[in-house]
């Protein structure tokens, strides 16, 4: 079998926030996995970053982690009932950290093949502020990323 035949995605990592452009990129990843046979790894990244100023003028508690777990949980088990739709193989991944960090030492420690992912379409000075994260994992990945907007 000659390299050009041969299946490039074994593993798909779908990195999700539960926004609805991510819940976009999962409906993408899942086409890819079912035309390839690969796997799909569900990502949810509690970010991390901007904890110490949360907790000192938002009141960053306990509660408020609680409420990440469970919205992390619900945006990877979104990616679950797709794959399960699609007799495809999920796992549900849950992280702490950069998300774009986290993104791509998972993709690396994991061989991943393929980020899938969406972007929130920042602009402007809320871009330059905020940054973005499917910006740096783009700019960074050693792997195939797709972007859906």
């Amino acid at each position: 079998m000659d390299k050009t035949s041969e299946n490039r995605f074994k593993k798909i990592l779908i990195a999700t926030d539960g926004s609805e452009n991510a819940e976009k990129a999962a409906f993408y990843g899942m086409d890819i996995a079912k035309a390839t046979g690969a796997e799909i790894h569900a990502l949810y990244v509690v970010s991390t970053e901007h904890a110490g100023t949360a907790r000192t003028v938002m009141g960053w508690t306990e509660a408020f982690e609680e409420y990440l777990a469970n919205k992390g949980g619900a945006a990877t088990g979104h990616v679950e009932n797709l794959g399960k739709e699609a007799g495809i193989k999920v796992e549900p991944v849950y992280l702490r950290g950069s998300p774009a960090e986290k993104i791509l030492e998972y993709a690396e420690e994991n061989n991943i093949d393929l980020i899938v992912m969406g972007t929130q379409g920042l602009t402007g000075i809320k871009k330059f502020l905020i940054g973005s994260v499917a910006e740096n994992v783009l700019r960074h990945s050693k792997v195939p990323v797709m972007i859906v907007r």
